[in-house]
């Protein structure tokens, strides 16, 4: 993007100051303004363990006090779950209370998606042990488990720490997992490594109550590679590796990016930051947040709408003049990626030996699978893997002459390392069967399309090629943690008349989104077509009969989806 364009898309007119104070703690002092902000202050989220370890396992659900049980425990990686039986037209209209269940989504916390065998083991037991063998890779390179009772909290934790691994700030209004390159240090074409900036970060600021209390949560990415595989665009903050002329290697800077039902894609400072500095400015603009964001009204909260009223330039000056030591070099922006960000396939590592990133389908594995991934990896010679940001697992340190063999061990497991491009490319949220702000199955729903697009599109080798990649996201409700506004086909849950006075699960289509990738030189949120819906049931026709328009229409060879998409009439979406 040049200058300009980079100028008029961030140099947003500041909007009139409300009437009303908005919360900022350095304009309007620190006086809570609602209930969530009065009870953080009163106790925080960390404080809560403490009650956890000593109170609520031993007296059980009914023993929780409201207020943590619905705020603090999210401090902790620890969320209730969607009671069974709830349909989703429901969702709106009961309170938390009716509709969660006795038991607990545990969100263990993996910075930089870097785990060992041993961790991955670890994991693997607590699935199979407390959690009745659930197992979720999110797209924040989290793993994610259901099921799981208060009662055993402490024996999971203890677990959990006992081989390096914790739940801190997995949820809450607090820095979330960082998400980091998952070829960092190994891959041959990477700009630099982020591990260190991403081990400084979270061993000085993780758990460090100056941080414990933000407006909302705050998410963050780093990467080193060239793919810029850490969806940064739609991340608080974000450091993009590039070379500067001067300096060397080091990072752009970007803050301000988020989806949710209002999407704002993180726009750049324009500034180089070199590694030394890294944690220093990651401590500023979350102090910024913590500062200056908006804590008056929750659907305000977040960074990007901090970012959006004061612009690139104010945004800059504050954080270099009240947060940094001095400020920061101009900076090159990011050059376009030319490989894929997922990591899909076989790779050679900078050390000659290779690395094998392998799909599940939409992110669902199990504890056993966990465990049997445990001892494949090491039985071909390996004890380290990462998880992706794109619901992957990518397996390091392999021997070309055992690359073969693990793929296929891998593939047993319903790990694909060579996917078709549906299964690849789709992926989706927890949905109604867990989450409480759901209104439409993701998982199944997700599941079922692949193979049945698989299926469709099995002999047509032609198509498949085309295709790739081509992203399908599929949400349960309109918070967009599947990245609905950033695919190819987004799908955001609703319910749909059914014709006879009932109502069915089904989706508003989005299409023509992305982030920066090897297609697309600079992120979109797409476009969303009035009236184009779509059932749960009839998903897979309508996504093969957009994608063979897309075939039978394209300008040419080099088209790609979200470019057709994005120029085509509506008649030719439906």
């Amino acid at each position: 993007m040049n200058d300009t364009a980079l100028a008029a898309r961030t140099e947003r007119p500041a909007r009139p100051r409300s009437s009303k104070p908005n919360g900022q703690w350095k304009i309007d002092g620190t006086e809570p303004l609602n209930g969530n902000e009065a009870w953080k202050q009163e106790d925080g989220g960390l404080s809560v363990r403490e009650r956890i370890e000593t109170i609520y396992a031993d007296g059980g659900f009914d023993s929780i006090d409201p207020t943590d049980l619905h705020g603090r425990f999210r401090w902790w990686g620890l969320y209730t779950q969607r009671k069974p039986g709830i349909d989703g037209g429901k969702t709106a209209t009961l309170e938390p209370e009716e509709l969660e269940d006795r038991y607990f989504m545990m969100r263990v916390r993996i910075d930089g998606g870097a785990l060992t065998t041993e961790q991955l083991r670890v994991i693997g037991g607590i699935s199979r042990d407390f959690a009745r063998g659930s197992a979720d890779i999110t797209d924040r390179q989290n793993i994610q488990l259901h099921w799981v009772e208060i009662e055993n909290v402490p024996e999971i934790w203890r677990r959990l720490e006992a081989v390096g691994l914790h739940t801190t700030e997995a949820c809450g209004d607090v820095p979330r997992v960082i998400l980091g390159s998952p070829v960092a240090g190994i891959s041959a074409d990477e700009i630099l490594d982020p591990t260190p900036q991403i081990r400084e970060i979270a061993d000085r600021y993780i758990g460090d109550e100056s941080f414990a209390n933000l407006p909302r949560k705050y998410k963050t990415a780093i990467t080193g590679h060239p793919s810029q595989d850490v969806v940064h665009e739609i991340n608080d903050f974000a450091l993009v590796g590039v070379v500067h002329p001067e300096l060397g290697p080091g990072y752009d800077l970007w803050v301000g990016g988020g989806l949710s039902t209002s999407a704002h894609l993180a726009v750049r400072l324009g500034t180089f930051v070199e590694p030394a500095r890294a944690a220093e400015v990651w401590a500023g603009v979350t102090s910024i947040f913590r500062d200056y964001g908006y804590r008056r009204l929750r659907n305000r909260a977040r960074l990007k709408y901090l970012v959006a009223d004061w612009g690139v330039a104010k945004f800059r000056q504050v954080l270099e003049s009240e947060y940094l030591s001095e400020p920061l070099p101009d900076g090159p922006a990011p050059e376009a990626p030319t490989t894929p960000g997922d990591h899909v396939g076989v790779h050679a590592q900078k050390d000659g030996r290779f690395y094998v990133g392998a799909t599940p389908t939409v992110g669902r594995v199990s504890g056993d699978v966990l465990l049997q991934l445990a001892d494949l990896i090491e039985a071909h010679g390996s004890e380290r893997l990462r998880t992706t940001p794109h619901q992957k697992i990518v397996v390091l340190d392999v021997e070309q002459e055992r690359v073969d063999s693990l793929v296929a061990g891998l593939a047993e497991l319903g790990l694909y390392s060579n996917p078709s491009p549906w299964r690849r490319s789709t992926i989706a949220c927890t949905g109604i069967e867990y989450c409480k702000l759901a209104i439409v199955d993701t998982k199944d729903t997700a599941t079922e399309t692949v193979a049945e697009l698989e299926r469709r599109f099995t002999a047509d080798t032609g198509a498949n090629e085309l295709l790739k990649p081509l992203t399908l996201h599929i949400n349960g409700c309109p918070n967009s943690c599947a990245r609905i506004q950033t695919a190819d086909i987004g799908l955001k849950g609703q319910l749909l008349p059914d014709g006879n006075g009932s109502q069915t699960p089904g989706f508003q289509v989005h299409l023509g989104g992305g982030l920066a990738s090897e297609t697309r030189d600079e992120a979109g949120t797409g476009r969303t077509v009035r009236g184009l819906k779509v059932t749960a049931e009839d998903l897979p026709d309508y996504v093969e009969r957009v994608t063979r328009r897309f075939i039978a229409d394209r300008a040419d060879e080099n088209q790609s989806f979200a470019e057709w998409a994005l120029a085509a009439e509506e008649e030719a979406l439906q």
